[in-house]
């Protein structure tokens, strides 16, 4: 560790919930979030949750989806994926359990945030599937979780995942990027 490292101020979720502006906590470090995205990376995002919350209605399953909410992992660590699905119904604030699904949306200034670095904490935080969506190239990389990292997923055609112990849900990753 430099000498400066040990005097990088740490915060904890207590303090994040006073700032202004957008945020995310990682392991005590604020990260600026950045600027509202643009048109095509709503749409998605929009695409994505819907796809979703139909397939969890078609097979009954006692889940939700939800877009642009807090997950507060940690005392010192609060993160706001693009989408999440939770077993249950919505919380009645932040997300503070494990989501069955996190989605992101990348855009050239993220990218590598989502591809390397929450990629490696929603792994250390048990999330069962990772969607990591690019609506310039209309793909999807899809991982779920084993004990020694995330194992890729095809997301070429139809996925299918088993979620909240009993669910199995099937989705077009195609679907996520139609107007």
């Amino acid at each position: 560790m430099s000498s400066a490292a040990k005097y990088l101020p740490r915060y904890t979720v207590d303090d994040y919930r006073q700032w202004e502006g957008d945020w995310e906590l990682w392991q005590g470090i604020p990260v600026a979030m950045s600027p509202s995205p643009f048109g095509k990376h709503q749409m998605v995002l929009v695409n994505l949750v819907s796809e979703l919350r139909q397939a969890l209605r078609s097979i009954d399953c006692d889940a939700t989806a939800l877009c642009e909410i807090d997950w507060v992992i940690a005392d010192d660590t609060v993160v706001r994926p693009d989408a999440v699905v939770v077993c249950g119904g919505p919380p009645s604030g932040h997300v503070k359990s494990t989501p069955a699904i996190v989605a992101e949306i990348v855009s050239p200034a993220t990218a590598d945030r989502d591809r390397i670095h929450k990629k490696t904490l929603y792994h250390e935080s048990a999330v069962g599937i990772y969607l990591i969506l690019d609506p310039d190239t209309e793909t999807v990389e899809a991982f779920q979780s084993t004990a020694t990292g995330f194992q890729s997923l095809d997301a070429s055609h139809e996925l299918t995942f088993s979620l909240c112990d009993d669910c199995e849900l099937r989705v077009d990753p195609k679907a996520f990027f139609n107007r």
